[in-house]
């Protein structure tokens, strides 16, 4: 059973949060643990405070981590929310070598996207299935018949001249105190143009705004299924850990 209980980190833009997680059940096994973000987030900082999160556990063992990045052979492509230094490096080789064990990497927003569908409201789902997570920036995971298609970047479509999330994040919600009215009109907006797109059967919403989906739920009227994602922002951690478990049966 050494592939069933495994650490998932999901690595954000302001927190770095990881737990223990029953792969077979989706349940954590311990405090979730949350170290801030380094700022600058370079490769040496969220090394360091990836590998103390890992020394808090006590564990040793393959980690599975959720990344903010275009993930290709374990390297980041993209760096929006976190250093340029990012680019082109391994996040495998980078975060393996500081903590002293091996960590298999992908997308944050895949990650959370691969609890949604095995434990949450993506569960058994055909057809084309979106989740998005609200944070620091907008990730989007995109499952189509249950399968997904790793990194799209549904968050960095051009909204009014800028990066969608840049208009309707989380973080932007917060730095304009903006009402829940405005940012929702804002949000709105965004799957209005998602729905142009790709025009998904289920739009889910995941990270910790997801919890006051009733405050904004009100100004969504897009012709879109849209539900808030139960796992919230637990669901990077639990899907990271069961990335993990994958490329173990895969190894």
């Amino acid at each position: 059973m050494q592939d069933r209980y495994l650490l998932g980190v999901d690595v954000g833009g302001s927190g770095i949060k990881g737990a223990i997680v029953d792969t077979l059940t989706g349940e954590l096994q311990t405090e979730r643990l949350r170290i801030k973000t380094p700022k600058p987030a370079t490769p040496a900082a969220m090394a360091e405070a990836f590998a103390e999160l890992v020394k808090q556990h006590g564990y040793k063992g393959v980690i599975g981590c959720g990344f903010p990045a275009i993930i290709k052979s374990g390297k980041a492509l993209s760096a929006a929310n976190i250093s340029k230094k990012w680019l082109g490096k391994s996040v495998i080789e980078t975060f393996s070598l500081a903590c002293g064990c091996p960590v298999e990497v992908l997308n944050d927003a895949d990650a959370a996207g691969l609890a949604v569908m095995k434990f949450g409201l993506g569960k058994d789902k055909p057809g084309v299935v979106l989740l998005i997570t609200i944070g620091s920036g907008l990730g989007s995971a995109l499952f189509i018949d249950g399968k997904l298609v790793p990194n799209t970047e549904f968050g960095h479509m051009i909204l009014h001249g800028e990066a969608a999330e840049v208009y309707a994040s989380n973080k932007t919600r917060k730095a304009e105190d903006l009402s829940w009215e405005a940012w929702g009109g804002r949000f709105n907006e965004y799957l209005a143009y998602v729905e142009r797109i790709i025009n998904p059967d289920l739009v889910l919403l995941g990270g910790g705004i997801s919890k006051h989906f009733s405050k904004y739920e009100a100004y969504l009227d897009v012709d879109l299924n849209v539900h808030a994602a139960e796992l919230r922002n637990h669901a990077g951690t639990i899907g990271a850990a069961l990335y993990a478990k994958q490329q173990l049966q895969n190894s």
